[in-house]
């Protein structure tokens, strides 16, 4: 199994995963303040929302490198096997295959 190696994206996906951990302590402030019920489903969403994005950046990646390196490899078990993994992946997170 390879694993995640692209400093330039790691960086992005970083910066975004900050933003949601933000949003999400932003949330539990608004819900310790009693704050209007609608205003929290908003940054609920907002939160969903920049997470998906941090997903499809992450599932780009994978496609480019790692999926791109299975089928290059000639191996028709390694192909076989990230196909697998890519059906899995789009099973549980299909909203995020979306770019």
């Amino acid at each position: 199994m390879k694993h995640f190696k692209d400093p330039k994206t790691g960086k992005k996906l970083l910066a975004r995963l900050r933003r949601v951990e933000g949003q999400v302590n932003a949330i539990t402030r608004m819900i310790e303040e009693e704050k209007y019920c609608v205003d929290i489903l908003l940054q609920i969403s907002a939160a969903q929302g920049a997470l998906g994005k941090a997903g499809q950046l992450l599932l780009g990646t994978h496609v480019e490198t790692c999926v791109a390196n299975a089928f290059g490899s000639g191996s028709k078990k390694e192909r076989e096997e990230t196909v697998n993994e890519l059906m899995e992946v789009f099973s549980r997170y299909g909203g995020i295959a979306g770019r």
